[in-house]
């Protein structure tokens, strides 16, 4: 049965409220900290609450507190504020705290039930709506996806992971392909050894060296103690090597030496020390193109590259830019400990009408910066800061979308058959009556 809990300092009335709502498992408090307890212990989908609670039950403060301890706690749960006939200013001001609804006494139990029913129903649906998005979730930890062609690409990390092939993830900056690295890692027999990863782009030419390799005490100025680098490091590990594609040329040819022999030489060392590493690559640069430059090793491109994975950019993933959204609207709103129910729709034709050139990582500076700026129970396109793009934004309908598909393919097969109706039924896989039946429908039968 769904949770109902009830918070209500008045016992007789709390008695009479627990017998209207026969089919929900009733839980009752009384005071902010009873009310917190069932909460924590129970998760009830919907809570009725009287704003005049204990110690000052004229002061609706009380109340108003708890709505915000409850919604972020549970910020899914639909709270039903009830208060009394002159106290109307606060229940719209629980309303705009994020209350789903509000009541005024005297309480009229028909209608409190009506109201519970629909708030529950709501509960149960945006439940269901976060199970199927859980469910749509790529298979690898830490990606969120239901494109075709991205799970295609998880696909592809779960084929090679188990191998010791060394991997180069192709893609823009904030695509994923650190997440798609430690998963790499993590679906790999190494999961329990060390995933080491540098950025060859963020560490001086003239550290680099130092960082992949080591070096022993004395090798230089200020080489107080011996230190192993980033590859002896990550010894029967994965070694991650971000941003590949900026690695200086003299150490390409020492990272190729390395590839091939499997044992590094520490700076000022003589001794050659075997190395067991998996070596995963990324990079947003055209490697090819970097090769006929002259800048890159083309060896070295083919040991790296055993394995090439290129991961799509956000705006060419069908659905994702809403999904991935939503994700992490819900993440920055327990990290806040806010209690935002969604986007509006504005918001929403927005997120999918942007290009997202920075991909994934840039909307996670996004909708961190509304979730902490947003002021209302729904996260608005200004909120986003891209209220400019969400006019005239259409809304996916299916019925529109198959009828689109169905007039494109009817035309395009009377066009081949020279408007002959039964060619293009045949061609269709369709009978002529069917085929008849949508020329009317769509509107084409003067069109031929």
């Amino acid at each position: 049965m769904p949770k109902l809990l009830i918070v209500e300092d008045d016992d007789g009335l709390r008695s009479q409220l627990r017998w209207c709502f026969d089919g929900y498992e009733v839980l009752e408090a009384s005071d902010r900290a009873g009310a917190m307890t069932q909460v924590r212990r129970h998760e009830p989908g919907v809570v009725t609450l009287d704003l005049g609670l204990p110690p000052d039950p004229a002061n609706a403060s009380e109340g108003l507190q708890l709505l915000e301890e409850i919604l972020a706690e549970a910020p899914a749960t639909k709270v039903v504020v009830v208060t009394g006939n002159d106290d109307r200013a606060n229940a719209l001001k629980a309303v705009s705290l994020g209350a789903y609804d509000f009541y005024i006494k005297p309480v009229e139990s028909d209608l409190l039930r009506l109201i519970v029913d629909r708030a529950s129903q709501l509960y149960e649906l945006e439940a269901e709506n976060r199970a199927l998005a859980r469910n749509s979730q790529s298979p690898l930890s830490g990606l969120i996806t239901a494109d075709p062609g991205m799970l295609e690409v998880c696909r592809m990390v779960e084929r090679v992971a188990p191998s010791d092939a060394t991997v180069l993830l192709l893609g823009s900056s904030g695509t994923g392909k650190e997440v798609l690295a430690r998963a790499l890692h993590d679906l790999s027999d190494r999961a329990g050894e060390r995933f080491v990863a540098i950025n060859c782009a963020a560490i001086p030419e003239n550290l680099l060296e130092s960082e992949l390799f080591g070096y022993e005490k004395g090798a230089f100025t200020g080489a107080t103690r011996q230190t192993i680098g980033k590859i002896e490091h990550a010894n029967n590990g994965t070694l991650f090597l971000d941003e590949i594609g900026d690695l200086p040329q003299s150490l390409q040819a020492k990272l190729l030496r390395f590839l091939q022999e499997r044992k590094v030489e520490r700076l000022g060392g003589r001794a050659e020390i075997p190395v067991n590493v998996r070596i995963i690559g990324a990079t947003n640069q055209n490697l090819e193109a970097l090769i006929r430059e002259g800048s890159f090793r083309e060896d070295l491109f083919y040991r790296i590259s055993e394995i090439s994975i290129s991961i799509p950019e956000l705006k060419e993933r069908q659905g994702d830019a809403s999904l991935i959204a939503h994700a992490l609207l819900d993440r920055f709103s327990r990290e806040q400990k806010k209690s935002y129910r969604g986007f509006t729709r504005d918001a929403t034709d927005a997120i999918e009408r942007y290009n997202w050139p920075g991909n994934v990582r840039e909307m996670e500076n996004v909708v961190r910066r509304a979730v902490i700026m947003g002021d209302g129970p729904l996260i608005t396109s200004r909120d986003l800061g891209l209220d400019h793009l969400s006019e005239e934004a259409p809304s996916p309908r299916l019925r529109e979308i198959r009828d689109n598909a169905e007039r494109e393919a009817i035309l395009r097969a009377m066009a081949r058959c020279n408007q002959n109706i039964a060619q293009a039924a045949d061609l269709l896989g369709v009978t002529r009556p069917t085929l008849y039946s949508l020329l009317d429908k769509l509107g084409l039968r003067d069109a031929r």
